[in-house]
């Protein structure tokens, strides 16, 4: 599932911003068709305008009935009535999505004890590290997230203590049932002070397993992504 806002806050239409020869969230949905690994890929949308992109070159569409606060929220009112056992989340902004990250994150669902996992990226460049727009996360040593955030975690007051950092990727998998529990949670006080909606999950006591993948392209946030993400296109 793709949800795929218009109206993004910080770069508004940014998913209808052309890529070379296709818009952002053609690109996004053409590569996770491209992996293989799925029954369905469907892009779920409150905008017509991206509706029609998708359906008018083949694709898979449907438009959201209410109005939602997360990508999350959004899927969970489209796979409601499905009968699935693990919904896979890719952002509309990533555009470089590959198989085999994918394919690492559906791996740990051989575990019956995993609901929900995500996927992450060393980060090395400071200016990235130091960027809001970049999320954050810190994992303890099975791999489970301690903390998402858009500040410097860990921060490093010991600067000789060696550690990585890792960027939050926007992929996520669910079981369904961890999907729809997460719908019918209020908005948590780290969620809405981060504006990141796995917090919810860490505050209603939810283990959120971790993945390490290699380097997935660039998330468009900003229109500054948008140019790093026609370079390396």
């Amino acid at each position: 599932m793709i949800p795929a806002r218009y109206a993004a806050t910080r770069f508004p239409a940014k998913l209808m911003q052309l890529l070379k020869d296709k818009t952002v969230i053609r690109h996004t949905y053409d590569n996770t068709v491209a992996t293989g690994l799925f029954d369905e890929v469907m892009v779920v949308t409150d905008s017509d305008i991206i509706y029609n992109e998708i359906t008018s070159h083949g694709g898979l569409a449907k438009m959201s009935i209410k109005q939602h606060e997360s990508g999350s929220d959004r899927i969970a009112e489209a796979v409601v009535d499905m009968d699935v056992d693990i919904v896979v989340n890719v952002q509309g902004d990533e555009p470089f999505v590959q198989k085999e990250p994918l394919h690492q994150l559906l791996a740990v669902f051989n575990d019956e004890s995993v609901q929900v996992a995500s996927l992450m990226q060393v980060l090395k460049e400071e200016r990235f590290i130091n960027d809001p727009n970049y999320v954050k996360v810190a994992v303890d040593r099975n791999m489970n997230a301690l903390f998402f955030s858009r500040s410097v975690i860990p921060y490093p007051r010991d600067k000789n203590v060696s550690t990585n950092y890792y960027e939050h990727i926007g992929v996520y998998a669910f079981r369904k049932q961890a999907l729809i529990n997460f719908t019918n949670w209020p908005m948590t006080p780290l969620e809405a002070a981060e504006k990141i909606e796995c917090l919810r999950y860490l505050e209603y006591g939810v283990p959120l397993k971790m993945v390490v993948t290699k380097y997935m392209g660039v998330e468009i946030d900003t229109p500054e992504d948008l140019e790093r993400a026609a370079l390396l296109l």
